[in-house]
This record gives C-alpha cells, structure tokens and sequence, in this order.
C-alpha cells in the first residue's frame, strides 16, 4: 500500500532525493566522511552551500541586487530579525490573515516595534484575505505579508500597492510552490520545512539597500553580518542545507518552477472540484483566496471528521488532522506531493461519502 502524507510540515520531500541522501549518508562525495560529519569550513560543505545559493537564485531569478542567507530558528525567529534589522523608525504595516500573521505582530512587538493593522480577515474568521482599502503610509519601516496561511487555507496571488514601502513577506508554507518576482519584495524569508527540504533550514532573500543600518543587533540576527559572513558566522545546519540544495536541483530537473506551480495548481484543483460538488465535505474559505498549498476541509461533525482520519490513515492517507485552532481535516498539497496523491485522497473521501450520507 502506497503511503501519502499530507502533514503541514515537517513535509513530505522527493522520493529521489531521500534515496540519495540514503545512498551518500555513509561517504558524502567518496570522502569517507558522512554528510552529517563533515566541516562546515570544507571544501566540500563550501561547494554545497554554493550550489545550493546559485540553484536558488536560478530558480527564483533573485536579482543580484539580493542577499540570500541561510539561518537557523524557523520563520518564527525571522519575526523578530525581520524588525530588528528593517525597521528604522520602528513603525510596520501588518495585513492580518490569521494566526502566523498575528504572531509576526506580537513579536515585532516584544522588540519595540509598533505595529499598525492594515486590514484584517478577522470579520470573517480568516475564511478570506484582509483587504488593503486605502493608501499606506509612506513612513512605515516594511508591511508584512504571509503569502500563504497555513491553518486558514488562504493564499495571496496579487500583491498589496505599498508604494515606496517595501513588502516583507513570510512565505514558510508556498515558498517555491508558487510564482512571484523576488524583486516585488524587500524581504522575503521561509522556513524550509515545507517545500524545500528537512526543519532546521530557513532562507532569507533581503535587498542589499535595506540592511546595514542598525548597529549592536544580536549577531545570530544580524542580516548584515550574515550576509558579510556568507551565512558562516557560527556552523550552519549542514544537513539541512546539503537536503534543501537536493531538492533546489530536483526542482530543475522537473522542469523549474512554472512546472511546480502548475502542477500544483492542477492538484489543488482536483481536490476543491471534488469538496465543491460533495453534499458531505466542505471547503470554507472564499474561492478566490484559496490555497494551492494548504487545503481545509470539514463535515461539519467533530466525530465524523475524526472518523475520516482515522480511517484514512488505514488507507494510507496519513496526517490529514486540521490544526488544533480550526480543527477538521487540512490536506497539505506540497511539491513532493504526486497527483497520484491526491487522486487516491479524492477517490477514499467519495467513497467515505458514499457511505455516510
């Protein structure tokens, strides 16, 4: 029986790439050395990084006018490295789509930050993107974006009119899922744990003219220094890095990422025309804010829905539980994920259906 696992994150990655990691493991490039072993100051971990940054900025055509670094900590840590390094007069914008965006706010706050609310989906539980109404202040530091709202099931496409100001975005959850210019943003910053490879992994895409400002930051948060140091202040995570660097050159050989978002897109819509024509399964969140990523669903009874669970991981449909704060089912539609996949989730909810009306 096949398995498909549809978790969040820590996501499902490439088949071929697990086989290679599982084929080097033992002798990382005839070294004798495992990948897990070796020097971050080596020739051979020097060329992994560099591969991994050119294959990056191939795929995502980052101008050059960009810094790409590589951190540790999580999107999460980038909420406060995001303002301590950008924000000048210490004044952001926010568009509130839900929890991650709320808690970008709270700690962009712990740091003396003040955050002003754009818009927010909160009126209608998040089931849509806020909408930006009327003219950004022109003095705010940044506006903080989250590209794509994991729990919520939302997905921005077009971009706020920030004017001058840059846009900050968190794209943890569609990060090389799903297409824009790098040069729209200031900032942008993901943890790899979705798309891209293991946990332990967040990249960071900043503006050369945006950092450098701000002197005593923490150094681990330091852009400036990261970028002075080629992200080599303190040992970096050498792994995650070599496994993220696998699947940037996997996502060349499947042809870039217009195919990934392609596909990607077919797979989400093969997914919402099943939920959208069930008389079971419901998909609440307003059609055209919907994630390609991330996809919520309900029966609208907390029992049934965890019998869904239950007996979809029988069935080789694992880590369909919805987060804890909406609860339900939540498939999550990543790069790895085949159509295959999805294909064999649609066919077990229409016969669960099938049986349960």
């Amino acid at each position: 029986m096949s398995i498909y696992n549809f978790s969040a994150g820590p996501a499902v990655l490439p088949q071929p790439v697990i086989a290679q990691i599982q084929a080097e493991l033992p002798s990382f490039q005839d070294s004798g050395m495992s990948i897990l072993e070796i020097s971050h100051r080596s020739n051979l971990f020097e060329q992994v990084l560099h591969d991994a940054e050119q294959d990056l900025r191939d795929l995502l055509t980052i101008p050059d006018n960009y810094h790409v670094l590589f951190f540790q900590g999580g999107g999460t840590l980038q909420f406060t490295a995001a303002p301590l390094n950008l924000a000048r007069h210490h004044r952001i914008g926010l568009l509130d789509s839900g929890h991650w965006a709320q808690r970008a706010a709270a700690e962009a706050e712990r740091v003396g930050t003040k955050v002003h609310v754009l818009a927010s989906g909160a009126e209608t539980n998040f089931k849509q993107l806020p909408i930006l109404a009327r003219p950004v202040d022109q003095n705010l530091d940044y506006v903080h974006l989250t590209t794509n709202n994991t729990i919520e099931g939302t997905m921005t496409t077009a971009l706020p009119n920030t004017g001058r100001v840059p846009l900050a975005a968190d794209m943890s959850s569609n990060f090389l899922g799903e297409s824009y210019q790098v040069s729209d943003f200031g900032l942008i910053f993901a943890g790899a744990q979705k798309n891209l490879g293991p946990a332990g992994l967040t990249i960071v895409i900043v503006r050369d003219d945006l950092i450098g400002h701000v002197d005593n930051l923490p150094s681990m948060l330091d852009y400036q220094l990261f970028a002075a140091k080629n992200s080599m202040f303190n040992t970096p995570p050498v792994f995650a890095i070599y496994a993220a660097g696998l699947v940037l050159k996997w996502l060349k050989q499947q042809g870039g990422l217009d195919t990934m978002v392609a596909r990607n897109h077919a797979k989400a819509a093969l997914l919402y025309d099943f939920l959208d024509q069930s008389r079971l399964f419901t998909n609440p969140v307003k059609t055209s804010d919907r994630s390609t990523m991330n996809v919520p669903f309900i029966t609208g009874n907390t029992d049934l829905d965890n019998q869904v669970i239950q007996d979809a991981q029988e069935h080789g449909l694992v880590n369909l539980k919805g987060h804890r704060l909406v609860g339900g089912m939540r498939a999550s539609l990543y790069n790895a994920m085949p159509l295959a996949g999805v294909q064999a989730l649609v066919d077990y909810l229409d016969n669960f259906e099938a049986h349960h009306r």
